[in-house]
């Protein structure tokens, strides 16, 4: 783990200050994307604005 954190960048001593909840956070990977059909549904369903809102 020590190696990995000198991978992105964390000095060891700072390493040795991280909680476990830190450390997970600073490696979790990405989530998936929302894929462009299911993101053109949800802007159907749950506009930013409202057709009736003034400009």
């Amino acid at each position: 783990m020590l190696r990995a954190a000198a991978l992105i960048g964390i000095p060891p001593e700072q390493f040795w200050k991280l909680s476990l909840r830190e450390w997970r956070a600073l490696t979790a990977q990405a989530g998936r994307s929302l894929p462009r059909k299911e993101f053109d549904l949800m802007m159907k369903k749950q506009p930013d604005e409202r057709a009736d809102a003034d400009g």
